[in-house]
């Protein structure tokens, strides 16, 4: 018998995995050339090539004993040195090497604040739609969510609401910027809204209120558009990061958190989450990848590429007569569905071999989610096909 938290999580897995896995099965049978998965964002741009080279030259020159051994729970101090000077030199930030506890990726990074600050019962607040798996990582901790409805019109959060439903029990907030789903940038203006909000909540309740940025898409911005570093706006702010998209490097789980000296009480907070990084089960971050972002922490990858499909398929699908807004980062477009039922509009995209993730996987239904990080030529051999799927609807060619 399993444990009673985990029954919902089995009965409501991932639709995004789901999708994914009927792609392979898709695939198998109608070959890959024929099956349009936007079901996951899995990089297709390969890891830049200081990656692949630096694991050659760490593994045939470095100490076995250092290169696979244990260290502080937070990471290597060196390592941590190295990408705390980083952020400076990018963000014009003060931070060294005691303000970044390395992670195993994000979504580890997300886990251990949250066991570092919420309490059972306290709320942590989340702007719809959003990477559903922040409702799991806080019920992990006993902790309640409380959404914030989209506004649909920009994706920008809803600051009326959050005003409303943060209580004196809110613990944390939320955002993700460049955004999974709807590839918006939080802009200067709206980060300085949010961040008079909290001020002004922290003050009426007496509370720290922390702000969370999760952040594995903000290398990943197109049109000049600026993404704003959130640490310069709002003291009580933590940032979680992953190399998973900036370096193309999802499985191989590397990313850090960063937790100013600003933020209140910040170095028990900061000893806080190293223990709960080795008691989560993680112990550390894998050692190898630590040393490989330290000599490629200042690489990209081509970002261009992304840019070229976010064009293509978001020009092509917009000629089909489909509403989107056009993002500005990430590699996500949010698609209108024509019907109010998107999860019907999801299944008829199958007759086509297109696979969409339904909205309602990120708490706002009445959308699809695509995936654009595949290459070109499924982007382009799938048009005809969504021209197809949108004559279904009649939807009309512009």
């Amino acid at each position: 018998m399993i444990a009673e938290k985990m029954i919902p999580f089995v009965q409501n897995n991932s639709a995004i995995r789901t999708m994914f896995e009927e792609g392979n099965r898709l695939k198998k049978k109608y070959g890959a050339d024929k099956v349009f998965d936007f079901s996951l964002g899995n990089p297709s741009v390969p890891a830049p090539d200081c990656v692949r080279e630096a694991i050659i030259d760490l593994v045939n020159s470095e100490d076995p004993t250092v290169l696979h051994g244990y260290m502080n729970n937070a990471g290597f101090e060196d390592v941590r040195e190295v990408i705390a000077q980083s952020l400076n030199r990018r963000f014009g930030t003060s931070f060294s090497a005691k303000n970044l506890i390395m992670t195993v990726g994000a979504a580890s990074g997300l886990n251990v604040i949250l066991k570092t600050i919420l309490n059972p019962g306290e709320e942590v607040i989340v702007f719809a739609p959003y990477f559903l798996e922040y409702g799991a990582y806080v019920k992990n901790y006993d902790g309640r969510l409380v959404e914030i409805s989209p506004d649909t019109d920009t994706f920008q959060p809803n600051l009326q609401e959050l005003k409303e439903k943060i209580t004196a029990n809110t613990r944390a907030v939320i955002v993700n910027t460049p955004h999974n789903p709807t590839g918006v940038v939080y802009s200067e203006e709206t980060i300085r809204e949010l961040a008079a909000v909290l001020e002004a909540k922290q003050r009426e309740y007496g509370n720290v209120i922390y702000l969370i940025s999760d952040e594995p898409y903000r290398e990943l911005a197109y049109d000049g558009v600026k993404v704003p570093y959130l640490t310069k706006y709002y003291k009580n702010t933590v940032v979680g990061y992953s190399y998973s998209k900036s370096l193309s490097l999802p499985g191989e789980r590397i990313g850090y958190l960063v937790i100013p000296d600003e933020l209140e009480d910040s170095g028990t907070v900061i000893a806080a989450a190293g223990i709960a990084n080795r008691i989560l089960g993680s112990v550390n971050a894998p050692s190898l990848m630590q040393k490989v972002i330290a000599r490629c922490v200042d690489a990209e990858v081509d970002v261009a590429a992304y840019d070229r499909n976010r064009l293509d398929l978001y020009n092509g699908l917009m000629e089909c007569g489909f509403q989107c807004i056009k993002p500005q980062g990430a590699f996500y477009l949010f698609v209108k569905s024509p019907i109010p039922d998107e999860k019907a509009f999801c299944e008829a995209g199958k007759k086509y071999n297109i696979l969409m993730v339904p909205g309602s996987s990120f708490a706002c239904p009445g959308y699809v989610r695509l995936a654009y990080c595949v290459s070109h030529e499924t982007i382009l051999h799938s048009l005809p096909e969504f021209r197809k799927l949108a004559a279904e609807y009649g939807l009309s060619a512009k």
